[in-house]
């Protein structure tokens, strides 16, 4: 086999060690093999990047195990050294013969010969606004689940407020829970709390606030009250940060806001797990089997079998989920045309990935090309021939039972 690096390393990465295999040589002559391990902490990972220069590496491969190759690859990223993730599921060692050391030959055998392909990696400050952005996302969630909480201790208490107001952490619902959570249990007072629209419903509030309100209940609302301002006041400081972040990106983020369905932070999200670089990735297909949007490959005996979408990446996955319904529920724009298409002949689901799909390829143009998206209108996939529409409108009532004859307009009247 051809021998594409010379002088390449493979990195077999734990958690408290890693174990260096260094194979140099020309392509016919002898192979020498250098193995060592060294420790996971800061000094011990430049240690290894000194010794990695010393014997002049070329390439450095190294597997993708959880977050423990983090550490590893920022170091030797530091060092210049040119360092390739692998996914550990395209280097399966022969089974019956795995140990650390063999699986760090293993790797370093493959490289040399080229057959180990690199993982997509963000530049540095990608991967930094990407932290950002993904740890945001994670106290939004936390405090979705702190409002369910919420909830739950309120219909203990016998308190129907989510009954009446439709935000029950809004300006009114705050006052209400605070006075709740001070002592206060006089419904008359609390119903006069409310601010706003939710005035109209006062009687209704008088009622849905006659509970029966405990001591540990009013400890609760508290400490709930209080958790939820504290995540608030955390995505606060994170936006902020990510902000002041995305000004080197400015420009890309204005032209992903001209989607349909994408506003600022979906912007900033897209742009943290996407990056701005849209050469690292082929083409759009390649995209969208990286991201997950697209059918598996299952074919066995001539006949396609059913391919599931594959796993992907996972938080840009559930970003385009949300993007996806966003843009279908905007008025008079193609996404919600190809969706309500798509809808009648494969279900809700499989549309939704399907237009997923296709605003992952649009925002792949967007940012390859530098340009806004123009919008098609809801008429773009609806054909300058009548007959296709005749033929479909005349098959499903068929399907209905029913006998159907065309007699065009003008040759009845």
């Amino acid at each position: 086999m051809q021998v594409l690096n010379e002088r390449c390393a493979g990195l077999d990465v734990h958690k408290k060690s890693v174990v260096a295999c260094v194979l140099s040589g020309a392509e016919r002559g002898r192979v020498q093999r250098e193995v060592r391990t060294f420790g996971t902490m800061t000094r011990d990972l430049e240690a290894l990047s000194v010794w990695l220069r010393e014997r002049q590496v070329e390439q450095v491969a190294l597997e993708s195990t959880g977050v423990f190759w983090w550490p590893v690859f920022t170091i030797l990223e530091e060092a210049a050294l040119s360092v390739i993730l692998v996914n550990p599921q395209h280097i399966k060692q022969v089974p019956g013969r795995k140990t650390d050391v063999k699986d760090s030959e293993w790797l370093a055998d493959l490289l040399r010969h080229g057959l180990v392909r690199a993982s997509f990696i963000p530049p540095a400050e990608i991967r930094e606004l990407r932290e950002l952005t993904r740890y945001r996302k994670t106290l939004v969630q936390e405090r979705s689940q702190e409002i369910n909480r919420l909830q739950k201790v309120l219909e203990s208490a016998n308190i129907k407020l989510a009954a009446v107001a439709s935000d029950v952490l809004g300006v009114s619902g705050q006052r209400m829970l605070e006075a709740l959570a001070n002592g206060e249990e006089n419904p008359e007072v609390l119903a006069e709390l409310a601010l706003g629209k939710l005035r109209d419903k006062l009687a209704a509030l008088r009622l849905a606030l006659e509970g029966r309100v405990k001591p540990h209940h009013r400890l609760l609302i508290r400490a709930i009250l209080e958790h939820v301002d504290y995540l608030e006041q955390s995505m606060a400081r994170l936006d902020t940060e990510v902000q002041q972040r995305l000004a080197p990106f400015a420009r890309q983020q204005e032209l992903l806001q001209s989607l349909p369905g994408v506003g600022e932070r979906g912007a900033a999200a897209l742009l943290a797990e996407l990056g701005t670089d849209m050469s690292r990735f082929p083409s759009a297909a390649h995209l969208a089997s990286w991201a997950g949007g697209c059918p598996g490959n299952k074919q066995s005996g001539g006949k396609r079998l059913r391919g599931t979408t594959t796993k992907g990446n996972s938080w840009l996955r559930g970003l385009l989920g949300e993007l996806a319904w966003a843009a279908i529920r905007q008025k008079d724009t193609a996404f919600g045309a190809r969706f309500q298409r798509l809808k009648r002949r494969i279900g809700t689901q499989k549309a939704l990935v399907a237009v997923m799909h296709h605003l992952l390829v649009v925002i792949y143009s967007v940012l390859r090309d530098q340009q806004p998206y123009h919008e098609l209108g809801p008429d773009y996939y609806q054909s300058g021939d009548p007959q296709p529409q005749q033929r479909q409108a005349v098959r499903r009532l068929e399907q209905l039972g029913f006998t159907v004859t065309l007699t065009p307009k003008d040759a009845a009247a």
